[in-house]
């Protein structure tokens, strides 16, 4: 399984931030969820949420409703919007699929900077 995020690598204050996550060598409708992880500069990776196989959608409560996880699963993609950023979302934005209680696949992750 191998998972690649893709997206602009910048985007100004209060504008809604979306990456795409392309899975290959899996279905994102059999089995798992399919997160998204972000890692600020200096700091620890903050899950943000996630999309199940069924569709489902989980989100974390510290981003305070600012998130959606949508997929396309003609593309087996899935997609994370964010909005009304400011510079603290600055980070390196991965997607990982979760496996019982363990991220076992990761992409590679993209850098967004939030700047005007």
């Amino acid at each position: 399984v191998q998972l690649q995020e893709s997206g602009p690598g910048l985007v100004k204050p209060s504008q809604t931030l979306s990456l795409t996550c392309t899975v290959s060598g899996g279905s994102i409708t059999t089995n798992y969820y399919w997160s998204w992880i972000r890692q600020p500069p200096g700091k620890g990776l903050e899950w943000m949420g996630a999309i199940a196989y069924s569709g489902s959608t989980y989100y974390s409560p510290s981003l305070k409703g600012r998130t959606s996880i949508s997929r396309d699963t003609s593309k087996n993609q899935f997609t994370l919007q964010l909005s009304s950023v400011t510079p603290e979302d600055t980070a390196k934005y991965y997607c990982a699929r979760r496996a019982y209680e363990e991220f076992d696949y990761w992409g590679q992750g993209t850098q967004v900077t939030v700047s005007s």
